[in-house]
């Protein structure tokens, strides 16, 4: 987790002002673009209580049912704090990303690490496998839309594919 120097006016979070590489403030999320120096993606990361903290670098919470789906406004903001690559389904029920690769090893090496990621989160997604790509699907099953541990791993997937 990387830290940032915030001076935050008292009055409003209007005017954040941040030291750091690569961040750009957009208004109304209090969200920040590019972590640091990181190429995997247009991560953005969100302020909480002064500490800037990466998506990618949160944990999934178990999710057994009983509680709502992410609302069409928080799915739509979080989905821009993935990889352009990542899209939204009509339903707001899922995100999916396309990855293509240059050898079918290479493809396979992704999608172990894919299942890794997943079983060390407890939260797995849908992959469909080619020869030089694999699409993932990302959906919360237990309450039939979106959850933050979508955008979690898919975070961490984003990262995972800059790092192969």
């Amino acid at each position: 987790m990387n830290a940032l120097a915030l001076s935050v006016p008292p009055d409003s979070f209007s005017s954040l002002r941040l030291t750091g590489p690569g961040f750009v403030l957009t208004g109304a999320g209090l969200f920040f673009a590019q972590h640091c120096n990181r190429t995997y993606s247009v991560a953005l990361c969100a302020v909480r209580g002064g500490v800037v903290t990466d998506l990618a670098d949160k944990k999934c919470k178990p999710c057994e049912g009983g509680v709502q789906p992410l609302a069409a406004a928080e799915a739509r903001a979080q989905l821009t704090e993935l990889h352009a690559g990542w899209t939204l389904n009509d339903a707001l029920t899922s995100i999916e990303r396309d990855f293509n690769f240059p050898a079918f090893s290479r493809t396979i090496a992704f999608v172990n690490a894919v299942a890794f990621v997943a079983t060390n989160e407890g939260h797995h997604p849908q992959m469909i496998v080619n020869y030089g790509s694999c699409r993932i699907n990302y959906t919360t099953t237990a309450i039939s839309g979106l959850s933050d541990n979508d955008f979690i791993c898919a975070a961490k997937i984003d990262r995972l594919a800059a790092e192969l």
